[in-house]
């Protein structure tokens, strides 16, 4: 594709993309921040999946805002993607070889704020968002396009379409998207690969808001939930088919079903259960393949506080595939009335990275809620 040139006028867009961002989901690492843990994802064979998500927003912003003046790094920094996405950047940062992607985040973001640039867009997960804030502060508005493996953060779009959606709609001059103080959270990735959580809020970015496509920080629990999880934990264990393959998906909700057939779990991982037995723990993409060529399977998931993921927050060893190989009328969704009443508006998401596979899942399931109850909601993108 042809690059569109770069206009003299019109509104100044800051383009940050962190090359390794999600690469440790599918492989079940939980994150990629560290060369000791990008190692560990590339030797289980783990892909770079930022480039492909930032080309898919660049394409849909490159529809709806024109003229455009784009400004990035150079190469896999946003250069590449930009101009497969028929745009012709302005490059004003070059990487060096050694530099760290979170030194090269860091920099290109204090070189954009100095430019200046009307937003900055960038594409990775909570890690990178918290370097992004780190180097601007509050002084540009910032949005990501969510492609890391942690996402509770409040300054993402909900897919990497509605970013872009978002972003020119903030880019017009009138009217114009809201700003507003969307927090920056981030998880201590070591305790969470030991099944611990421990979060930290690292501040708040002025970021641009559109209630269906900007995405709320993550929420923890609710007063009154134990007892209707607890019931529709019992529920789901008894109605487990023989023969069946079960994979639980991470979360203290999935956890209860475990304590109900009284198999080991892990917090932040899958794991599978055949015939009430436990036949693997904290299992990657590779791994979950395997298991589900040889039964049939279904998907034990719960809801993400605060923001009603399903799918692509936190959980990204359910990968396409995998949930392709269940299928959408084997997918089981376990949640409180309390939580689910908490949502900002009353839709499930799910962001798999496979846009087909994402309109599949879109439309109506139903939600166990408790003994004998459910609820049903309309899953979205």
């Amino acid at each position: 594709m042809s690059a569109s040139p770069l206009p003299e006028d019109g509104p100044a867009l800051g383009l940050i993309v962190n090359p390794v961002a999600g690469m440790g989901g599918s492989v079940g690492l939980k994150g990629t921040d560290g060369p000791r843990v990008l190692e560990e994802a590339r030797r289980r064979g783990a892909t770079p999946q930022a480039q492909e998500r930032a080309y898919v927003a660049l394409s849909r912003l490159a529809e709806l805002a024109a003229p455009l003046r784009l400004v990035t790094g150079s190469g896999e920094l946003g250069e590449t993607p930009a101009r497969e996405a028929g745009l012709d950047p302005l490059v004003v940062h070059r990487r060096e070889p050694g530099i760290s992607s979170a030194a090269d985040t860091r920099a290109l973001a204090e070189t954009l704020a100095s430019r200046p640039v009307d937003l900055i867009l960038f594409v990775g997960g909570d890690g990178t968002a918290r370097d992004v804030l780190g180097a601007v502060g509050d002084g540009v508005p910032m949005l990501g396009v969510p492609a890391g493996v942690k996402m509770h953060s409040a300054v993402f779009g909900t897919n990497p379409r509605n970013a872009a959606n978002l972003a020119a709609l903030f880019l017009q001059r009138s009217p114009r998207a809201p700003l507003r103080d969307a927090e920056v959270m981030d998880l201590d990735e070591a305790a969470f690969r030991e099944d611990r959580v421990s979060a930290q809020l690292h501040g708040y970015a002025r970021s641009p808001y559109e209630r269906h496509l900007a995405q709320h920080a993550k929420s923890g629990g609710h007063p009154g939930e134990d007892g209707s999880l607890a019931g529709a934990s019992r529920q789901v264990a008894a109605r487990m088919r023989p023969g069946c393959l079960y994979l639980l998906g991470p979360g203290t909700t999935t956890r209860r079903v475990s304590e109900a057939l009284g198999v080991p779990s892990t917090l932040l991982g899958v794991d599978a259960v055949l015939d009430g037995e436990s036949v693997g723990l904290d299992l990657d993409e590779r791994s979950l393949l395997g298991l589900t060529a040889d039964h049939e399977t279904y998907l034990v998931v719960g809801v993400l506080g605060g923001q009603g993921s399903l799918f692509g927050r936190g959980n990204q060893q359910l990968s396409a595939a995998v949930i392709r190989r269940a299928g959408r009328d084997r997918i089981i969704v376990v949640s409180s009335v309390e939580k689910l009443a908490a949502l900002d508006e009353p839709v499930l998401r799910v962001d798999t990275g496979d846009d087909d596979l994402d309109a599949q899942l879109s439309g109506y399931l139903r939600i166990v809620t408790g003994h004998d109850r459910s609820t049903v909601l309309k899953i979205s993108t």
